[in-house]
């Protein structure tokens, strides 16, 4: 992040926002329910409602938070066979790959990694025929992939996160 697009009240050549308590509570009481609404919120952190706007507006602006959404339970929605997908890619690829790997339907999660590999994809498809063209059909067809290798998922927990309250 160059210093022309550093966020408001970040030091120089850091992208962490400073959050104090309220922060830090205002965001906990968001990740357990994103349906919170401001009035409850605000009374759970002894704030105003007036007070919670602002504050959940200025972490949407600084992007702390970058949108609310929905959990799925992926089997229940219908999304039967999870995989983690290692790419090996052209050096020089990475932003037109992730580009173009964000279209591919059933692509949940992208990141550019170290290590034996360059790219790992989780991948959430309806079943083991869907998954097969999602990884022989649309990723080996992206430009500047030049190897790919299939981690079936047999089962998955959430973990705890960080922790934004003593």
């Amino acid at each position: 992040m160059s210093e022309e697009n550093a966020l408001p009240g970040a030091a120089a050549g850091r992208t962490a926002v400073p959050l104090d308590d309220i922060d830090r509570q205002i965001l906990s009481r968001l990740l357990e329910d994103g349906r919170i609404s401001v009035r409850a919120l605000a009374e759970q952190v002894h704030i105003s409602r007036a007070n919670a706007y602002t504050r959940i507006g200025r972490l949407v602006a600084e992007d702390v938070i970058t949108g609310f959404t929905a959990q799925l339970n992926a089997q229940r929605a219908g999304l039967g066979t999870s995989a983690y997908v290692t790419l090996g890619i052209d050096q020089n690829a990475w932003r037109d790959i992730s580009r173009e790997l964000r279209e591919i339907p059933y692509v949940e999660h992208v990141a550019l990694v170290t290590g034996d590999f360059d790219v790992l994809v989780l991948v959430r498809a309806p079943d083991n025929l869907a998954l097969r063209k999602v990884v022989l059909e649309s990723i080996h067809a992206v430009p500047g992939v030049r190897s790919t290798r299939t981690w079936l998922v047999f089962d998955e927990v959430r973990g705890r996160g960080a922790t934004w309250t003593d």
